[in-house]
């Protein structure tokens, strides 16, 4: 084999290699959004879903749960536990933040969906975790979620946990601190 021509090869299976990593984070995402795979909620249009008929006869269980990355010293926690939910109907509750540093500290939550399967029919509507949150030193804050299950819920599924694990941002918080 030539040297041009193995110098050939070894540029399409670089330009392959490239373009598979450029289309990976795409393809990854919409493999999650089909099968759940992540805790990824469904992106549905809230008005297209909301038409449909509350499902009054049936009740599901959804769970809160709340996490705190180790590098961010902030107490995190739902307002509530569990909650019965009607399938169809919307619904809302809190959790709370509390920032026990003495600075000002940025952070982001991440959400996911259990069982993966449920998160695509667990709509959120308003959730703090689509925007960054600043605390103050010493400030608490409640932080509303609205969400609602479809109504096409599988009937085998009568548990959805709704976790949160709220991440430390040291870069914006550096760029906070270094403005002030």
């Amino acid at each position: 084999m030539g040297t041009a021509r193995t110098a050939g090869l070894l540029t399409l299976v670089a330009i392959g290699m490239f373009g598979f990593g450029y289309l990976l984070v795409p393809l990854y995402d919409k493999f999650c959004e089909i099968t759940g795979i992540g805790g990824r909620t469904a992106e549905t249009a809230v008005t297209e879903t909301l038409s449909t008929e509350i499902d009054e006869s049936r009740l599901v269980t959804v769970h809160f749960d709340a996490n705190v990355n180790s590098g961010l010293p902030w107490a995190f926690e739902p307002t509530e536990r569990m909650m019965q939910v009607h399938p169809g109907k919307m619904y809302e509750t809190v959790y709370i933040a509390h920032n026990r540093s003495d600075r000002t500290l940025v952070a982001q939550a991440v959400p996911s969906v259990a069982p993966g399967l449920a998160s695509l029919y667990f709509n959120k509507t308003e959730c703090f975790c689509f925007t960054e949150q600043v605390l103050e030193p010493g400030e608490s804050r409640e932080m509303p979620v609205r969400f609602f299950v479809g109504s096409d819920l599988p009937e085998r599924t009568d548990l959805i946990t709704l976790s949160y694990i709220i991440y430390p941002n040291n870069d914006a918080s550096d760029a906070l601190a270094a403005t002030n």
